[in-house]
């Protein structure tokens, strides 16, 4: 069976946004609203991992920015940002208004930079909507663009958490064909990736228990105000690479 195009979907989806809505809303509901909080809250879960201004960054499925526009005025080391949707990061692009970063469309499941160039990779809402082979095949190649030291950080959707269930039933409710996929990840599998990979597992965290040391206070959309510490409501895994990293690939 072939698979289906899921990014025919996001590409439709992001349309039909920009045909409905003010630009700045379109940009926000595309990647799920909350643009401002949720950017935040993945910025300092990087600052938490050992972000540092001199570091560099890539950004797979950086949508229209909602990281990247809290890395603006915070990086001083390189950017990158890649997404399917070309609307999604010309958006971005403009609204960071940094002229040395680099956007461009993301090429399938690979990274196209040089080896041992970043310091961190980050899939943030990327592995809930790839297929488990694609996942593995963007992880394979984030190993070899990452840096000894460096980190993956990426989000992902699980069974046991509750608010996560709903969105497996909303799935199973909806049976258009064309529709966003919507994956779940397994630990287990998560720790076999890594084991294959010569990463370590250095943390998972719950989506629905507050991890995240904020060090400002963070409004949502409706209004709500949240401090001290908060989760992001996906699930958060940070692989690390070994500075003496051996590929354990077919091992």
């Amino acid at each position: 069976m072939q698979r289906p195009d899921f990014s025919a979907s996001y590409l439709r989806k992001t349309a039909d946004l920009i045909a409905s809505h003010p630009e700045d809303v379109a940009m926000s509901q595309a990647v799920g609203a909350n643009f401002y909080a949720t950017g935040a809250l993945e910025f300092l879960i990087l600052k938490q991992e050992g972000l540092r201004p001199h570091h560099v960054v890539i950004d797979a499925g950086c949508g229209s920015g909602r990281l990247a526009v809290n890395l603006a005025d915070y990086l001083e080391g390189g950017y990158v940002g890649i997404d399917v949707v070309p609307d999604l990061y010309r958006y971005a692009e403009r609204l960071c208004n940094r002229p040395d970063w680099r956007f461009y469309t993301a090429p399938g499941t690979n990274i196209p930079e040089p080896d041992a160039s970043a310091d961190f990779i980050v899939f943030f809402s990327v592995f809930t909507h790839l297929l488990h082979e694609e996942t593995y095949r963007y992880l394979q190649d984030s190993v070899r663009v990452l840096k000894p030291g460096g980190k993956i950080v990426f989000s992902f959707l699980e069974y046991v958490i509750p608010s996560h269930w709903s969105v497996f039933e909303s799935s199973v409710q909806d049976t258009n064909p064309g529709k966003v996929l919507n994956q779940f990840i397994d630990r287990d599998m998560i720790r076999g990736f890594a084991k294959r990979l010569g990463m370590v597992v250095s943390s998972i965290h719950d989506g629905d228990k507050p991890h995240i040391t904020l060090d400002r206070t963070i409004t949502f959309d409706d209004g709500r105000e949240v401090s001290g510490t908060y989760n992001l409501g996906q699930s958060v895994c940070v692989l690390s690479k070994p500075v003496d990293h051996k590929s354990y690939i077919g091992s």
